[in-house]
């Protein structure tokens, strides 16, 4: 196609174009025509020579479009370009499918409902018209052909249409499959991978990246290079990509790197990963690597600050049985460490709570309240062997470490202080243990479990450390629980120190703050009308 033709195309389209918007009633502030990038990638796409220049250009068009939710707009010059020259129809037939999908998103976002439902039905039918031609177009060496498919996956997932779904998925894991075999640029393999993800398809997910760092490692890249490419994976907050290239960092370096400098780099992944408030983590992939830790050079090279962190994470991820057990240690193994009167309460709290292990409890409590060094752990495991010899009926016991505990705090923990003459109180008065604790040790003491696993519920804290009069929310997200066509009401029962919270909330979601630093325990009972539906606790650290 010689120059002037090439312009002249370009003019018509951008002409028919302006037509098109004012006959829609559009204003513009520039004429089409002028508008240089439009002109500039109107050109691009005519002349391109390659699929990758193609998809890259028709990219840059969508967003000149997307961003001011223009969508049928771009549709009309999509239109206009397929006129001109047919050879662009897949990738056409492709963008007029995506544009209609997110227009219909868009209209749910505004709630612009007599739009949505008015052009639902012909909309819908587009996206899966145009998908399917460009599926039927193209082959599994065409990364579009590949898009096609996540579009229309992506399409049958929003609508819970689950048969076709799960049937779409397949042929797209599929054609993934044979795509890779094929194709040098694995570039669309991370795309779908990315989708997936977002999706919650995270072992499917796992499975692409893997394929998409395969051909990364198939070129001359370094140990230092995947290393480097891992963690920029991390710093844009793809974590199940930096993880991919982390393992095959890892295989490589076990096999010809010294010992220590294999632990070296081992300890330097897991502390990426391991929980931290504020900044992404992903506390089972840290553990992951504490035990690939602990299996090349054994428990001892554990210091006491990787203790910590190990034990940390671990409560985190919810998994009390081995961060007691690595508190535990770490109590063994350094007794002065500034650590251990927290790692001696929350083998308390866990072997009470989550083990139903009343006399370990109390062992680990007492041990801290013979201290003569005052504590806030000190003076929370009074209130704690208060309270359990209160819900055991030990009546005078429970009340003389309530006033042990007053005693020995004067005005140093209001907080604390507080709960123990509201315990006392109810003793003096012949009044039982306020209902949603008593609730939460009548579930927790009366039997032992041999695991603890939480499953219905998210309790979670923003943040688990924080200064003292630090606003901090707690939320509990329940998965879905439905009966019927209807959701089913939950009771929140809080309880344990809730900071400066007068009454507990009956939400699921609430801030709170403290006045005095020390380990905070709150607890958990989620009720349903069929009963009690779930426990858990978190720990805060208040510094």
């Amino acid at each position: 196609m010689t120059n002037t033709k090439t312009k002249a195309l370009i003019f018509g389209i951008c002409t028919l174009t302006l037509f098109c918007h004012l006959c829609l009633g559009i204003y513009y502030y520039t004429f089409a025509q002028d508008n240089e990038k439009l002109v500039a990638l109107t050109k691009k796409i005519i002349e391109a020579n390659t699929d990758k220049e193609l998809f890259f250009n028709f990219e840059e068009l969508k967003e000149l479009y997307f961003q001011d939710n223009k969508y049928s707009e771009f549709i009309d010059i999509l239109r206009s370009l397929t006129k001109e020259k047919k050879t662009l129809e897949p990738f056409i037939n492709y963008y007029i499918a995506l544009a209609r999908y997110h227009q219909l998103k868009y209209l749910e976002k505004i709630q612009n409902w007599n739009e949505y439902f008015l052009n639902l039905d012909t909309y819908r039918q587009e996206i899966l018209n145009f998908a399917q031609k460009t599926i039927s177009s193209t082959a599994s060496k065409d990364s579009l052909n590949l898009y096609a498919k996540l579009l229309l996956w992506r399409f049958y997932k929003d609508q819970e249409d689950f048969s076709s779904s799960e049937k779409m998925l397949s042929e797209l894991i599929n054609a993934s499959l044979e795509y890779s075999k094929i194709s040098s640029d694995k570039s669309a393999l991370k795309l779908l991978a990315d989708t997936l993800s977002s999706y919650g398809e995270r072992t499917k997910a796992k499975n692409l990246y893997q394929l998409y760092v395969d051909g990364l490692l198939s070129s001359s890249v370094t140990e230092k290079d995947l290393k480097n490419f891992a963690f920029s994976f991390y710093e844009e907050k793809n974590l199940e990509l930096a993880q991919v290239v982390y393992n095959n960092y890892i295989e490589r370096i076990i096999n010809i790197y010294p010992k220590e400098e294999v632990i070296r780099n081992l300890v330097e992944i897991a502390k990426l990963f391991a929980y931290k408030d504020k900044q992404e983590n992903d506390p089972f992939y840290a553990e992951s690597i504490f035990k690939k830790i602990e299996a090349l050079a054994g428990k001892d090279i554990f210091d006491e600050e990787l203790i910590y962190l190990r034990a940390y994470n671990l409560e985190k991820a919810k998994d009390y049985l081995l961060a007691k057990e690595l508190y535990i240690d770490l109590i063994n193994r350094f007794p002065s460490s500034r650590y251990a009167d927290e790692a001696v309460f929350k083998v308390g709290i866990i072997s009470a709570f989550i083990l139903a292990d009343i006399e370990t409890a109390k062992n680990y409590f007492e041990k801290l309240a013979k201290k003569e060094n005052l504590s806030p752990q000190v003076i929370t495991s009074l209130y704690q062997l208060g309270l359990l010899n209160h819900w055991l009926g030990n009546i005078e016991e429970a009340r003389t470490y309530y006033q042990h505990l007053i005693d020995k705090a004067g005005n140093a923990f209001p907080e604390t202080l507080a709960l123990a003459k509201e315990r006392l109180k109810e003793i003096e008065e012949s009044r039982p243990i306020e209902y949603n604790l008593k609730t939460f040790l009548d579930f927790s003491l009366k039997e032992k479990s041999p695991s603890f696993t939480i499953s219905k519920i998210d309790l979670k804290a923003y943040s688990y450390r924080a200064r003292k009069e630090e606003n901090i929310t707690i939320t509990c997200t329940p998965y879905t629980i439905e009966s019927g066509c209807l959701s089913v009401e939950l009771q929140y029962l809080w309880s344990g120190d809730l900071g400066t919270l007068k009454s507990s909330p009956p939400e699921p979601t609430f801030n709170t703050s403290y006045t005095e630093v020390g380990t905070k325990e709150i607890n958990l009972l989620v009720v349903s009308p069929s009963g009690i539906l779930e426990k858990d606790l978190i720990f805060i650290e208040i510094e």
